[in-house]
């Protein structure tokens, strides 16, 4: 092999490692700082990955609003009309967060189940819903739907 020849393959070569060093990089990246949402439902059959941030949504519990005494912190529950969990937030809430709203919260759950979020988004208007707590809610219906009929078994229509 003449000497140019080999001087190309050796700098070929040295530019497909450092494109695949740059690639293999970028993707960490991206998978570290990814934030996954998660049903009420899939989190209470442990989906969830310990330890990492996710987002979780659902509608807030009706008369489960519960302010803490130091005045930041709130406790409610989230549910999907299936599985509950309950949320944990210190902070100022969104104007729109009520009881019965559509609401997505983002953060991390403790050692005792209860979701710690860093923070709340509340829907914008009336109308609205994120898209993922809507297609959480409707599959929720929908196995409830599927569910064999007996004393406490609720059918939504």
């Amino acid at each position: 092999m003449n000497p140019k020849r080999r001087q190309k393959l050796i700098l070929v070569g040295a530019m497909v490692a450092i494109v695949a060093l740059a690639m293999t990089l970028l993707l960490n990246v991206f998978r570290s700082n990814i934030q996954l949402f998660y049903t009420p439902t899939e989190v209470a059959q442990g989906k969830v990955p310990p330890g990492a941030e996710f987002k979780v949504g659902g509608m807030v519990a009706a008369d489960s609003v519960e302010r803490l005494t130091d005045g930041l912190t709130v406790e409610f529950v989230l549910t999907d009309h299936a599985e509950d969990v309950p949320v944990r937030y210190t902070g100022i809430l969104p104007d729109l967060f009520r009881e019965g709203q559509g609401t997505v919260s983002v953060g991390k759950l403790d050692d005792q189940g209860v979701f710690v979020a860093s923070k709340v988004l509340a829907k914008h208007d009336e109308n609205y819903m994120p898209p993922e707590v809507a297609d959480a809610l409707q599959k929720a219906a929908d196995n409830k739907k599927q569910q064999p009929y007996g004393s406490d078994t609720v059918i939504l229509q």
